[in-house]
């Protein structure tokens, strides 16, 4: 393992020290186990780098493994979709694919070899009943009626809810252990439901399944797994996950909790992710504002910034919510070394210079990417006319403002000086149609041969050569850092109205023409730009904004104050 590379955490100390023992005799195998009920998001991005880093830093193996133990919410589109992220991600499951259904015989077995031992019972009451009967963290739960079945009654009972003669719901199995404990999770916790739905990929040939405490452990247990990584959320869970291997005397590995990624001003729970999906609050799975790996990719996020993200924050024992601000940083820092540069003007103002000669144009040369020299140049063409972002533009300019306004000379990048002489409106609205200004031909390249100085430079295209672009502005797609809490009780009355501005009037740089769908570019003054793959064709150009230059809090906080 490279430690130079790795920065150490409890998890890897934990391996050191298994190493060292020659526990599990020397091998590393660690697994990625989602259930196919929704698609990935940054939070298992997390689990993802951590667990197929550790069997990479470690020269050992993972496994990418489907929980596939609910066929009414599992389907094969969350399948193909998680492949697909895991793999975008940069990682490699080899052929080790895996699915708990295919394992659903062995499942079937140690349930019985459980009833067999006197260590699991079929139970008659609902839901709510057995809810009811749990007791609290300070009260014993009470037994059910139905714990003292002999062996042979539950076998027979198991066997028959296997074969479907019993309603959904009707009954479940048992585990047999104590209900006054006061791990709440070892009360007699459920192993089996009756659900009589098709499963994606056994059909209708099962109608019991197994609860998912009693799947991931044998699961782990077939495969070898020795160190299986999950979230604090299953801390509790690890007393059942020991009582269940250790009653059926199978291999074990070791399960081990960190923290999951909570993200501000994002909800993570594919619950709600898919409530927003359903609600239409969101255009799919793959909305670029959706924290989802599909959003992020459709966005514009490369895999190397997702990962490089994923290491900056570490793995910790506690929860904590980590600022947005870190993943946006991390795909700003790699962009601004690899993106190259164009000119866009997001809200065109019309600019004519009135001492440009009529019909000419010329080339001039514009720095693809000033990080990367090697990046080389581009031509870019200037004329007569052209377009310069009307925020650039104040006829009554605020204290500071250092770009166009009346009389004032500024430079116009890789080009002229130029100097605002009029302002032309419309006679009816009084809105400003066009600029005219002055150039000064002798300031070619942004340099004044008489030494004179500028504060302002402003980006431009050349108004007959733009090419016209949709552009969309996505922001974050809630106001509160923690999106949970809401008086209302709804995360949704927490929505960011401003988390998506569509702008079908953009300008741009004409070499933008020869970009193919997926490119990433910088447009100058204005962030980070992805050609989108799904919506962009030959003759129409929609770029998705990455992420701003800066913080992009800025806009949303004039009117929502960041909390």
């Amino acid at each position: 393992m490279d430690k130079e590379k790795k920065p150490s955490n409890f998890i890897r100390e934990i391996i050191d020290n298994d190493l060292m023992l020659n526990k599990y005799a020397g091998r590393v195998h660690t697994r990625f186990p989602p259930e196919p009920n929704g698609y990935l998001h940054i939070g298992h991005a997390k689990s993802i780098c951590l667990n197929f880093g550790i069997a990479r830093d470690y020269k050992g193996l993972c496994n990418l493994r489907f929980d596939d133990t609910n066929p009414t919410k599992e389907e094969m589109e969350y399948v193909k979709s998680i492949e697909e992220d895991v793999k975008w991600l940069g990682f490699d499951w080899g052929n080790r694919l895996y699915f708990a259904s295919d394992y659903f015989d062995t499942l079937y077995n140690c349930a019985e070899a459980l009833i067999k031992k006197g260590k699991a019972y079929v139970c008659d009451l609902d839901q709510d009943k057995m809810s009811s009967m749990r007791g609290t963290v300070n009260e014993p739960g009470q037994d059910s009626p139905y714990r003292d079945r002999s062996v042979v009654e539950n076998l027979d009972l198991f066997r028959r809810m296997k074969a479907g003669e019993f309603e959904e719901g009707a009954r479940t199995l048992r585990a047999k252990i104590d209900m006054a404990s006061p791990h709440m999770i070892m009360r007699d916790p459920p192993l089996y439901r009756i659900r009589k739905a098709s499963h994606h990929r056994t059909g209708s040939k099962w109608c019991i399944y197994p609860m998912y405490d009693f799947a991931h452990c044998i699961c782990d247990s077939i495969e070898k797994i020795t160190h299986s990584i999950c979230t604090l959320e299953f801390e509790n869970n690890r007393v059942l996950y020991d009582w269940i291997l250790n009653e059926l005397g199978l291999y074990h590995p070791q399960q081990i909790e960190f923290a999951r990624l909570n993200l501000s001003h994002t909800v993570l729970s594919k619950r709600k992710l898919l409530e927003l999906v359903d609600g239409g609050y969101v255009e799919g799975w793959d909305d670029p504002r959706m924290p989802t790996l599909a959003g992020l990719r459709r966005r514009g996020y490369t895999p190397e910034a997702i990962r490089e993200f994923c290491d900056e924050i570490g793995v910790a024992k506690f929860n904590s919510i980590i600022d947005v601000v870190l993943l946006e940083n991390a795909i700003r820092s790699e962009l601004n070394k690899t993106a190259a540069r164009v000119m866009a003007v997001l809200h065109p103002l019309r600019i004519v210079i009135t001492n440009y000669p009529e019909g000419k144009e010329e080339e001039l040369v514009a720095v693809n990417n000033p990080e990367d020299m090697s990046m080389g140049t581009r031509r870019v063409p200037f004329s007569k006319v052209l377009y310069i972002e009307r925020d650039d533009f104040r006829e009554a300019p605020p204290a500071k403002f250092h770009r166009l306004s009346p009389g004032r000379e500024v430079r116009l990048r890789y080009a002229y000086f130029i100097t605002c002489e009029d302002v032309i409106k419309d006679k009816e609205t009084g809105e400003i149609k066009e600029i005219h200004c002055t150039y000064d031909p002798e300031t070619k390249g942004g340099d004044a041969p008489d030494g004179r100085k500028v504060k302002g430079t402003l980006h431009w295209v050349s108004a007959r050569h733009a090419v016209r672009a949709e552009v969309r502005l996505y922001d974050h797609l809630f106001i509160k850092r923690n999106p949970e809490e809401s008086d209302s009780g709804d995360f949704k009355s927490n929505l960011n109205p401003a988390s998506l501005e569509i702008i079908d009037d953009c300008r741009i740089e004409p070499g933008i023409m020869d970009a193919n769908p997926g490119s990433r570019y910088q447009f100058e003054r204005k962030g980070y730009f992805f050609l989108d793959k799904i919506d962009s064709a030959d003759e129409k150009r929609i770029f998705n904004r990455i992420v701003g230059l800066r913080d992009a809090w800025t806009k949303i906080e004039k009117n929502h104050p960041r909390q």
